[in-house]
Formats: C-alpha cells, sequence, structure tokens
C-alpha cells in the first residue's frame, strides 16, 4: 500500500488558477484532483489515455470532437462535430483513449474534480506540451 497524503502530493498549476494535484497512481491508473476557476477551459486535447471525469463541486461542461464522416473519407469532407455534456455535483463522464475533448467552467464558481486516467498517464502531462 501506498498512501498519498493530499497537503503533500505534486502539485502544479499549468494555467493560472487551474490547479492539479497528483494522488495515488501507477503505470496502471493515475488519480488527479484539479480545482478549475470560473470561465476556465483546458484547450481541446486528446492522450492515449481512456478517462473519467469526476466532479466534485460546482458544474462543468465536457465538450468532445469527432469527426461527422469516416476516416477514410478524404480530408476535405471530414468535418469536427462537438458534443457537450454539462455536469454537476457527482456526475462523471467517460472519454475513450484518443477521444479529441476539453473540460470548461462556464459558470461564475469555482468547481472541483477527479481526473482517472487508465492507464496511468505522467503528472508532467500539461508541463510537456508545446
Amino acid at each position: 500500500m501506498e498512501r498519498v497524503s493530499f497537503d503533500d502530493a505534486e502539485t502544479y498549476e499549468p494555467e493560472e488558477g487551474w490547479r492539479r494535484v497528483a494522488l495515488a497512481g501507477d503505470d496502471d491508473v493515475s488519480l488527479e484532483y484539479f480545482e478549475k476557476p470560473p470561465g476556465h477551459s483546458s484547450p481541446m486535447h486528446d492522450h492515449e489515455n481512456g478517462q473519467v471525469c469526476l466532479v466534485l463541486d460546482g458544474e462543468l461542461t465536457v465538450h468532445t470532437e469527432s469527426e461527422a464522416r469516416p476516416e477514410e473519407a478524404p480530408r476535405s469532407e471530414r468535418r469536427s462535430r462537438e458534443q457537450s455534456e454539462r455536469l454537476e455535483r457527482y456526475d462523471s463522464v467517460w472519454l475513450d483513449p484518443w477521444e479529441a475533448h476539453r473540460v470548461e467552467n462556464e459558470s461564475e464558481e469555482s468547481a472541483t474534480g477527479l481526473d482517472i486516467f487508465v492507464p496511468g498517464r505522467p503528472f508532467d502531462f500539461w508541463t510537456d506540451r508545446e
């Protein structure tokens, strides 16, 4: 068993007010607590990990982007289509590996949540992005 104390856990802010805290995890699964300030949105992104996003407090909107036509179609005929789900306290959403998404706090109040990644992802995901 490996205990992670929240107060001593590795913490960083990819952007001002967007706090992330690395909790228990390993190569198979990782858990990150986050705080998202009012009006903040992560950029549209994807990753090799499946993800559960669970809202602990406040409200978040998860936007996904998918192509409206099959991959076999020429790129010029493909169109991105965005789908959105508004999550309230204790609501969650599953995101498939490589599913493009962004998480937005459209409210005037801060929101907190947990991200669970399968397989686990390195905690420096946001700091290593260009």
